[in-house]
């Protein structure tokens, strides 16, 4: 095995070697449930379970754990507005995200636990800290200290005398330093609550995830990931304390996504740019939020704009129009000689190699998204190749490579469709609103095929006029003439 990953903590890439011979061990946040997925935790979900998929299509076997936050500032504070208690707000929301998921066609990891199901395990944590000297109780409060812990800032690469030396948070005499963070909160009034050394209370934010992956995982494991927004301060907080605690090193390799913007702009509320994952999943479909997702290195920016998802539909369906054809072809003739040329044979051959060269290169679905076009290339060149009566092996080469591409997408989850039914709906989709229908549009491309072929070049003409009149747009090339709708984008 020879997967090279860019490990957020060395800031390099790096050849990945599990603890454990073929068993890669994951943790990954998940969401705070109080309120509905958007496009930025489609974007985490669909890294993770393709990360996932790449390590069992190379044979690994995997063991992946995504937490719920289900208690939280967040959510207390908004089960108050919506009169509702901050337990049912959050299986609410918990069940919201599994419809979510569902609609995105992604898998479940091997465990999901929620935070409150481990509480006695984040105590113990904290009681470990606190025997340690690398925590103190402050009133009701427990809060780490980050003094204690000589590599702190290590992940964001943030030194903690520059941090205090430029420091804008504001003073809370509780604690020792201004960058300790919480480990226990004491209970207000109303909210809910779990006994303790320290009296009531409930865990903060950052001992959930070093708990439950100590729980699960053990104290070191693979690979940690999130967005990239969690590198500071969740995951260097979470470092800082598993490290404190084990005397162990914490993770191997951490891996982070980049932001998602909209339009180049930061996704706000305000700014009426928020696009929820079932907002996207109402206008689009779910392999084309996908295609969308992997034609952009994950570690990279990722700009939604409608332009970029009509490009992904037509990326996408160049390949399903290709798998369509393919299924499309009667079975050979035994008796018939092959053509296909011995280049093209090797070419094709190559490409799941190629693919896992890609891939093999930190996840890199952008490479791969090539190689399965190049490989569509070729598929269509040899297709249209064929005589009226291909040869048997000829037809079994295309359906082999076709199922080879259609295994190597799905890693993406892609081609997950059959390929006539998906070209269909999506078909019957460009022309919902419009006053024409296909059979309309097949009658005229016929009869322009017609009038070209005597050339008639007016009457062809008059006919694509005639159509582009009504939204749909001919596009003349070696397969035959083939059509979409044109459409005005902002």
């Amino acid at each position: 095995m020879s997967i090279q990953i860019y490990n957020t903590l060395s800031r390099k890439k790096e050849l990945f070697s599990p603890l454990e011979p073929d068993h890669v061990k994951m943790y990954v946040c998940g969401i705070t449930s109080y309120d509905y997925c958007h496009i930025g935790h489609a974007r985490s979900s669909l890294v993770f379970d393709m990360i996932v998929e790449y390590f069992r299509y190379r044979g690994y076997r995997v063991t992946y754990i995504r937490n719920f936050t289900d208690i939280d500032d967040k959510i207390i504070n908004r089960a108050a507005e919506q009169n509702t208690t901050p337990e049912a707000l959050a299986d609410r929301f918990i069940e919201e995200f599994y419809v979510d998921m569902d609609k995105l066609g992604i898998g479940k990891p091997t465990l999901e636990p929620k935070a409150t199901e481990n509480i006695d395990e984040m105590i113990e944590f904290i009681e470990s800290l606190i025997d340690k000297n690398m925590a103190y109780q402050s009133g009701s409060d427990v809060y780490y200290a980050v003094d204690s812990f000589e590599e702190y800032g290590k992940l964001s690469g943030r030194k903690l005398e520059d941090m205090q030396a430029g420091a804008r948070i504001s003073v809370n005499e509780q604690k020792t330093n201004p960058y300790d963070f919480v480990l226990w909160k004491g209970s207000k009034p109303g909210e809910p609550q779990w006994d303790s050394p320290w009296g009531p209370g409930r865990p903060g934010w950052h001992i959930e995830c070093s708990a439950m992956s100590k729980k699960f995982l053990g104290e070191t494991f693979d690979i940690h990931g999130g967005g990239q927004d969690l590198i500071f301060p969740h995951h260097e907080n979470e470092l800082a304390q598993s490290e404190g605690a084990n005397d162990k090193p914490f993770v191997t390799t951490w891996i982070h996504h980049g932001f998602v913007t909209i339009k180049d702009e930061k996704m706000s509320k305000s700014l009426g740019n928020f696009l929820t994952i079932r907002d996207i999943t109402d206008t689009y479909h779910p392999e084309e939020l996908r295609f969308f997702v992997f034609s952009t290195h994950y570690r990279n920016p990722l700009d939604f704009s409608e332009s970029a998802m009509q490009d992904a539909i037509s990326g996408l369906n160049r390949l399903y129009e290709c798998m369509a054809a393919i299924d499309a072809l009667e079975d050979g003739d035994p008796a018939a000689s092959a053509v296909v040329s011995e280049k093209d044979r090797k070419k094709l051959a190559a490409a799941e190699e190629r693919f896992v060269q890609a891939m093999d290169n930190d996840f890199n679905t952008a490479q791969a998204q090539g190689v399965l076009f190049d490989t569509i290339k070729v598929l269509n060149k040899i297709r249209r190749q064929l005589p009226k009566k291909p040869s048997t092996e000829d037809v079994s080469l295309l359906r082999e490579r076709a199922a080879t591409l259609k295994k190597l997408a799905a890693i993406m989850g892609l081609l997950k469709e059959d390929a006539a039914s998906y070209l269909a709906q999506k078909r019957r989709s460009l022309l919902a609103g419009l006053d024409i229908d296909e059979d309309t549009i097949n009658r005229l491309i016929e009869e322009r095929y017609a009038a070209r072929k005597a050339k008639d070049w007016e009457k062809s003409d008059r006919i694509r006029d005639q159509l582009l009149e009504k939204s749909i747009e001919l596009k003349d090339g070696a397969d035959g003439t083939t059509w979409t709708v044109k459409r005005i984008h902002q």
